[in-house]
C-alpha cells in the first residue's frame, strides 16, 4: 500500500504508471470520476500481489477454493462484485494485494435508518458489527421504536454483529435532560425501560446493547454509574454483552455538561466495552479546525488508559467533514456537514488546493464561493491511518465510526488491509 498525494501536472494515467497499477481500479479505489483530480489530494494505491482474469463459468466459490481463500475476501478486494449478479468473463480480480496485515480489531459503524443502501452495504462489507441509530424512550420507560429492519437484513447478509443502541432521545429525536434524570433517579423505570430492551433484542436478534447517554448533570454521575450497573447485570442473565459511549475526556474533574456527570474509572469497571467518541473538537457551531487534531485526541487517550482496561477501549473515527464560511463569528457562523469525498469535489469545483496540517493530521482547504471564503476540515487516507496508528500504539481492542452514512471507499479499502 502506498499513499501518493497529488501534484501539479500529475496525471491517473502518470501516478498508475509510476506505481505499475491499473488506471481504472486507481479511479475506483479512490472514487475519482473524470480523471479529475485536485492538487494535494492524498490518493491510496493499493498493489496487486495475485491478479487472475475471469474465465468462461468461474463463479466466486470456484475462485476462492482455487486460491485458497474466501469468498468475502474476494469481494472485499473487488467491492463492486457487490452488485453484480455474475462474474464477467474478462474481468481482472485482485486475489490478493500486497503488505496484508491481520489486527485483531473489532471494527463497528452506527447508522440511521435512511442510509443508502449502497453505502450501507460497502460498510458492511469491511465492518465487524453494526450499530443502528438510534432508540429513544418515554417517561414511562416504554422504547420509541426504532426502523431498523433494513439495516438488521443487510447486517445478517454480510456476517456482522448487531448492536442496539440506545439514548434519552425524545419522540422530537432530541437528547433529553429530563428523560436522563427521571431514567438514573427511578428504579421502576430502569425495570420497564430494561424489559422492554431485552425484549427487543430477543425479537430482533441483536447481539449486544450499547448506551449513548450524553449531557449527563454533574449531580447524576453516581446514579448513571448504578444505571450501568443494573442494566449490566440485566443483560448478563441473557447472555448479552454492554457497551457505552462516552465523550472525550481529559481529566476526572474536568467542567462542563458534556463532561461531569461522566466518570470514566466507575463505567470502565462495569462496562464490558467503552467506546471514545474522540472528535467533534471541530464542530458545527465552534471555530473553524479539524475534527478530529491528533494531539488533542491523544490527551483523551492517555486519560483513559490511565483509568479504564486498555482491552476494552474503541476509539471513535470520524466519517464527516465541515464547511465553514468566513469569518467565523461565535455564536452566529454555523459549518456545513458534508462527507469527506464530497470534500475533496467541493475542492475540485472551486479550484482550492488541498494542505495538511502536520500537528492536526488532518486536511484542509480554502475557497471562495459568491464573494464568501470557506475553510473546509476534512479525513483522508493520511489522517486514517494516523487515527489506526494510534489505535494499534495504545493496543485498544476496536475502532467505531461515526458514522456510516456517506461513502468513504478509500478508508474501507485500508481497513480491508490491515483487518483479519
Amino acid at each position: 500500500m502506498e499513499i501518493y498525494v497529488v501534484k501539479s501536472g500529475d496525471t491517473l494515467i502518470s501516478i498508475a504508471e509510476q506505481f505499475g497499477v491499473s488506471v481504472q481500479r486507481l479511479a475506483y479505489d479512490n472514487e475519482i470520476e473524470n480523471d479529475a483530480l485536485v492538487v494535494g489530494q492524498a490518493l491510496l494505491v493499493l498493489i496487486p500481489e495475485i491478479l487472475y482474469v475471469v474465465q468462461n463459468g468461474d463463479t466466486l466459490y470456484s475462485i476462492a477454493e482455487q486460491f485458497n481463500t474466501s469468498i468475502l475476501q474476494i469481494v472485499r478486494n473487488n467491492s463492486f462484485l457487490i452488485n453484480e449478479s455474475f462474474l464477467l468473463p474478462g474481468r481482472e480480480l485482485v486475489i490478493q494485494y500486497r503488505q496484508k496485515e491481520n489486527r485483531n480489531i473489532n471494527i463497528f459503524g452506527y447508522a440511521y435508518s435512511y442510509i443508502r443502501e449502497d453505502v450501507l452495504q460497502e460498510s458492511c462489507l469491511y465492518i465487524d458489527e453494526l450499530l443502528p441509530f438510534s432508540y429513544g424512550y418515554n417517561a414511562d420507560g416504554t422504547l420509541i421504536a426504532l426502523n431498523d429492519e433494513r439495516l438488521i437484513s443487510t447486517a445478517d447478509q454480510f456476517g456482522n454483529q448487531k448492536r442496539m443502541v440506545i439514548t434519552p432521545l425524545d419522540r422530537n429525536e432530541r437528547f433529553n435532560n429530563q428523560l436522563v434524570v427521571a431514567l438514573v433517579t427511578d428504579d421502576t423505570m430502569q425495570q420497564i425501560l430494561m424489559d422492554n430492551i431485552i425484549q427487543t433484542m430477543q425479537d430482533k436478534g441483536y447481539d449486544a446493547l450499547d448506551i449513548d447517554y450524553e449531557f449527563i448533570p454533574g449531580e447524576y454521575r453516581s446514579n448513571y454509574v448504578t444505571f450501568i450497573q443494573y442494566a449490566k447485570n440485566r443483560l448478563m442473565e441473557y447472555g448479552y454483552a454492554l457497551s457505552v459511549a462516552v465523550p472525550p475526556k481529559i481529566a476526572d474533574d474536568q467542567p462542563g455538561l458534556l463532561y461531569e456527570g461522566i466518570d470514566y474509572a466507575a463505567i470502565g469497571a462495569v462496562a464490558d466495552q467503552i467506546f471514545l467518541m474522540t472528535y467533534e473538537w471541530g464542530y458545527k457551531y465552534g471555530p473553524p479546525m479539524a475534527v478530529a487534531p491528533i494531539p488533542s485526541v491523544r490527551r483523551v487517550l492517555d486519560y483513559a488508559v490511565s483509568v479504564i482496561p486498555v482491552e476494552k477501549i474503541s476509539m471513535g473515527i470520524p466519517n464527516y467533514a465541515y464547511d465553514w464560511p468566513l469569518p467565523y463569528v461565535r455564536g452566529e457562523t454555523v459549518a456545513e456537514t458534508i462527507g469527506n469525498q464530497e470534500a475533496i469535489q467541493r475542492a475540485l469545483e472551486n479550484g482550492a488546493e488541498i494542505q495538511y496540517d502536520e500537528n492536526a493530521k488532518a486536511p484542509y482547504y480554502y475557497y471562495e464561493r459568491d464573494g464568501v471564503e470557506h475553510v473546509v476540515w476534512f479525513e483522508d487516507i493520511r489522517s486514517i491511518v494516523e487515527k489506526y496508528n494510534l489505535i494499534a500504539e495504545y493496543g485498544f481492542s476496536g475502532a467505531g465510526y461515526w458514522n456510516l452514512m456517506r461513502a468513504f471507499r478509500q478508508n474501507w479499502l485500508y481497513v480491508n488491509q490491515i483487518h483479519v
